[in-house]
């Protein structure tokens, strides 16, 4: 027993000389604090950290608990965790389901999550999955997930959870605060491939429709053809919706924004903790750009990518923005892979309109508000999904008198617009907007 004590002892020992000097052999490049104070403090706080880690290993009941790679997770884990709802030490297999999931592939329910209030809470589902099929909607908050309390669950221990092979099922219990419901369901999972954009038509003579879901590699380019196909059909002006869009990647906004904005106009930057621009992201097209009349419909499940795209609309008057206040997620998140496969999402910046308004926690306020409550979006939605539903029958007396008065309000401002153009012979889009 003494040898393995003086064995632990002298690995204390090494350890904390391992993790300090190569703290500090980086420290004066990161710290504002004078150089000898900043090496101080690095070398007590991870003679700390190495001393509790030893301890741990030392004295804890359950052996099995004990390798240093789970305790270092572990701990990074909860450094990550600590700092806002975003950042995390990601482990190597939820690394590779972050890039399945920017590649808009993956099996699971369909739903995008976050941490609200500190609650695991729906950001938004995914049209046509099982999760929107379920009923899952905007703001719902999970309580139990296959039985085990949500209160205590990692966030990335909670996504895995709701991934799994086609087929199975999960158990959820959620509660839902606008009408402070307790639901439980049994969603079965399934491939989730999501088409970005979806809807296209022309809904009245003149005036084009299209969803955008999420943001993604291919977004841009079927935007583009897309429009390309509308305006063949005889579009004059343009409704995006926004709604439920979840967000996705910033090169796929800034491709979006591209479509719609001269060259060189602003569509978004970045800023640091020092306060100060570190990216400006601009417009870098200027070929074919559409400059017909326009609205997006936005709601509380609109958020990123989406906000990034709106914010830039709405600053430029480029666009009418209808609907209710975003979401608001404007942070960025940087991912360094590790060597072991693992890799640190960090929030390194914040995102800010042209205008320079901040998005984060925020959201964007639309120029035109129309409420709508979430359950109501939810069986527009499920309208529109009905030859998909199994109970269809079920749903059609229920949903025959859905009426979506945010899409009638967007499009009743069109017909103004249209009128307007063609009485003053004035083209482009017409904003009151204040500055």
């Amino acid at each position: 027993m003494a040898m393995q004590r003086i064995f632990h002892s002298g690995f204390r020992r090494q350890i904390t000389l391992a993790l300090a000097g190569g703290l500090l052999a980086g420290w004066p490049a990161f710290s504002g604090e004078p150089q000898e104070d900043g090496r101080t403090q690095a070398y007590e706080k991870m003679a700390l950290y190495a001393r509790v880690l030893e301890q741990v290993r030392e004295s804890y009941v359950e052996e099995d608990k004990l390798t240093y790679q789970d305790l270092v997770y572990g701990s990074l884990k909860g450094m990550l965790s600590s700092l806002d709802e975003y950042s995390q030490f990601l482990l190597p297999d939820e690394y590779d389901a972050m890039v399945d999931d920017t590649n808009g592939r993956f099996g699971g329910i369909g739903v995008v999550i976050g941490l609200k209030d500190g609650q695991l809470t729906v950001i938004a589902p995914m049209e046509d999955t099982p999760g929107f099929l379920a009923g899952l909607l905007p703001g719902d908050r999970f309580i139990e997930i296959d039985g085990e309390s949500t209160e205590q669950m990692d966030f990335s221990d909670s996504v895995k959870r709701m991934r799994g092979s086609p087929g199975t099922k999960i158990a959820l219990k959620i509660y839902r605060p606008k009408t402070r419901e307790v639901k439980e369901m049994e969603i079965t999972r399934a491939n989730i491939e999501v088409p970005s954009v979806k809807d296209a038509e022309l809904i009245e003579e003149g005036i084009g429709y299209l969803r955008l879901t999420q943001f993604d590699e291919m977004t841009g380019p079927v935007l583009r053809k897309t429009l390309k196909e509308l305006r063949s059909e005889g579009m004059q002006a343009l409704i995006i919706d926004l709604r439920n869009n979840p967000g996705g990647l910033l090169s796929s906004a800034v491709e979006v924004c591209d479509l719609f904005m001269k060259r060189d106009m602003e569509i978004v930057s970045t800023r640091g903790r020092d306060g100060t621009a570190t990216q400006t992201f601009l417009a870098r097209s200027g070929q074919d750009v559409q400059e017909y009349p326009m609205i997006l419909l936005v709601n509380g499940g609109s958020a990123s990518a989406s906000e990034i795209f709106g914010g830039a609309m709405q600053d430029h008057q480029r666009a009418i923005l209808v609907g209710e206040r975003t979401y608001g997620k404007g942070s960025v998140q940087s991912v360094i892979k590790m060597d072991d496969g693992s890799a640190v999402r960090v929030t390194t910046a914040y995102y800010y309109t042209p205008k320079e308004r901040l998005i984060h926690k925020k959201g964007i306020e639309p120029d035109i508000v129309v409420p709508m409550a979430p359950e109501e979006w939810g069986r527009i939605l499920l309208a529109r999904s009905r030859p998909k539903l199994a109970e269809a029958e079920e749903w059609e007396k229920e949903l025959k008198n859905t009426e979506d008065i945010q899409l009638k309000r967007a499009v009743d401002i069109l017909k103004g617009i249209t009128i307007f153009q063609a009485q003053s012979g004035e083209p482009g889009v017409v904003v009151t907007r204040g500055p």
